[in-house]
């Protein structure tokens, strides 16, 4: 399906693209502390709202 060097590029691409955003993540992380200091409550209030939703429909319906 796939020929010998599209797999080693697609294995290479893999490699570098991970070990790029492992760094770029690993540069920003001191910023993204400062920034988004409350984002994890604005998550668990997301996931806890379609919950409710779920539940409601599910009881409902």
């Amino acid at each position: 399906m796939f020929s010998t060097g599209q797999l080693i590029f697609a294995i290479l691409f893999a490699i570098s693209f991970t070990i790029i955003i492992f760094f770029a993540y690993k540069k920003d992380n001191k910023i993204h502390k400062q920034y988004y200091k409350g984002s994890l409550w604005v998550l668990l209030a997301f996931i806890c709202f379609i919950g409710f939703i779920v539940t409601i429909k599910f009881i409902f319906v």
